[in-house]
């Protein structure tokens, strides 16, 4: 994944004159026949999206996503209810603005010359590329020159068929390609990671997360550079809902709620690591089941996958891994935290665990009100890693370097300079391993989105190998008694794990632990 850049100070800019200018043309609450107006009277913003990780999804019941929370906040904005429609492919979410059942689309979508001449945009609120993608193992491209129909598949509607039309055009003649219409990128992609397709494309941040789940896949190349991303929606002479999003956009971007929006779904990093994923995934399979109750019994407030992919970072869930500087178990506790917390036995699984996220809760209590509260979790775990005392620094020193301490994408971005000594030297508490504790806490979130996003993935094979075993018909006891004619006519079946995992051998120690740690 490329790293989104955005200039917020030109954004804002750009937005007040835009809106400024849009304004007074508008007839925000006189008329019923402009877009705000029809939309108020109806009561509800009608979106349409597509279901992924990164745009909008479903866990336990509970809506999440990037593309999804912002449309929350832009209902709330116009004081109307938020109605979502999931589609397959981006051909049909375009199909929905062409028929009126969509007010916008809200689902990641690239801006580009071909779209722009049928539909108005919203702001641009992050950037990706769209790269050529493959299964580890495989022939892997290095251009798109012999790259043909029977080997590259893309999604209808898919923002780089004009990129790759232009490319036929100009560079490579032989190229080509198909668009299968029923399939969307999610669904190509999984193609991809079983081997039943070559290559497809996918943009950057959508490759990124699926690498968290799926390590098999692999990026061949960057098909074009970065784009921006932006909503969509009908183009006529009505700018109403156009306004509305220049100025919502603007008031997010003002009180941070963008910043941490983007922090939370985007800030998960880029640098993937193959071997890495592969052992915590295999981990997963054979480690986790026996803790898993423990972590479910112990989160509290906690997200127990968070608790868990916690408990990974600091001890490859092993609970004899003792560091050089004698923290120990688990969650890797000290000999005094331990004993603060009742703790008789470090290398007991469930009294680290508990006392872990005992002591975890308690920094969190710590972290200021002013902080948001989703967001104070990481303030909790740079302190759990690096003392509380120098997460006090790091905010001090993001204030004092015009950053917001209360936000944890520009404190995270401070933390290395505390192991510097021209910033550390003016600091209360002094010399931290900073830059340890940024990777400590982002390396967490790696693994939770892991974690979260294989288990799905299991409980989804789970409900179609029962669905599919549901599809038989019931055999009686009689029947089974009854000889068969010959051989067999279906053999046994078994669901097929995505990844053939191998047994994983978990390290004595771990010895990554900063000296310092006050745990």
């Amino acid at each position: 994944m490329k790293k989104f850049k955005l200039n917020y100070l030109l954004i804002g800019i750009v937005t007040l004159l835009l809106a400024a200018a849009l304004w007074p043309s508008i007839p925000w609450f006189g008329k019923a026949d402009n877009r705000i107006a029809a939309i108020k009277a109806r009561g509800e913003l009608r979106v349409s999206t597509i279901s992924t990780p990164l745009i909008y999804t479903q866990i336990d019941g509970k809506s999440y996503g990037l593309d999804y929370e912002l449309a929350q906040h832009f209902a709330d904005y116009l004081g109307v209810k938020l109605k979502i429609t999931v589609r397959q492919n981006i051909s049909q979410l375009f199909d929905d603005l062409d028929n009126d059942h969509a007010d916008m689309l809200a689902a990641g979508l690239v801006y580009n010359s071909q779209r722009i001449k049928n539909y108005q945009t919203g702001p641009v609120y992050y950037s990706v590329s769209q790269q050529l993608v493959y299964r580890v193992g495989s022939y892997r491209p290095r251009t798109l020159e012999s790259v043909n129909a029977s080997q590259l598949t893309i999604a209808p509607g898919h923002v780089v068929l004009d990129d790759l039309r232009e490319l036929k055009e100009k560079k490579y003649p032989d190229l080509s390609w198909t668009v299968d219409e029923k399939l969307g990128t999610s669904a190509l992609l999984e193609q991809v990671i079983s081997g039943k397709l070559s290559y497809t494309v996918a943009d950057s941040v959508a490759v990124s997360l699926f690498q968290r789940v799926h390590p098999e896949l692999a990026v061949a190349l960057d098909v074009t550079d970065e784009q921006p991303v932006t909503w969509f929606t009908a183009r006529d002479d009505d700018n109403t809902l156009s306004a509305a999003m220049l100025d919502f956009f603007n008031n997010i971007n003002e009180d941070g709620t963008l910043a941490r929006l983007e922090e939370r779904y985007l800030g998960h990093g880029d640098d993937f690591d193959y071997v890495d994923t592969r052992t915590f995934l295999r981990a997963i399979d054979s480690v986790l089941p026996e803790l898993q109750p423990l972590f479910e019994k112990y989160a509290g407030a906690i997200d127990w996958r968070l608790l868990a992919a916690i408990a990974y970072q600091e001890s490859h869930w092993d609970p004899q891994a003792t560091s050089p500087t004698g923290v120990r178990g688990l969650m890797m506790l000290t000999k005094n935290t331990a004993q603060s917390l009742g703790l008789s036995d470090r290398t007991d699984a469930e009294q680290s665990i508990s006392g872990g996220a005992r002591y975890l809760q308690d920094m969190m209590s710590k972290v200021p009100d002013s902080v948001p509260q989703d967001e104070k979790i990481w303030f909790a775990l740079a302190a759990y890693n690096m003392g509380y005392a120098h997460m006090l620094d790091a905010r001090a020193l993001t204030a004092k370097t015009k950053g917001n301490p209360d936000s944890w994408a520009d404190v995270k971005q401070r933390l290395p300079l505390l192991s510097r000594k021209p910033w550390y030297s003016k600091l209360t508490y002094g010399y931290a391993r900073g830059h340890e504790a940024y990777a400590y806490v982002e390396n967490i979130r790696k693994y939770e989105i892991s974690l979260v996003g294989y288990l799905r993935e299991k409980e989804k094979l789970a409900a179609k190998a029962l669905q599919l075993a549901q599809s038989y018909p019931a055999v009686t006891t009689d029947e089974l008694s009854r000889p068969g004619f010959g051989v067999l006519p279906f053999s046994a079946f078994a669901t097929r794990d995505p990844f053939p995992r191998s047994p994983l051998l978990l390290p004595e120690s771990l010895a990554t632990t900063p000296a310092e740690k006050q745990r």
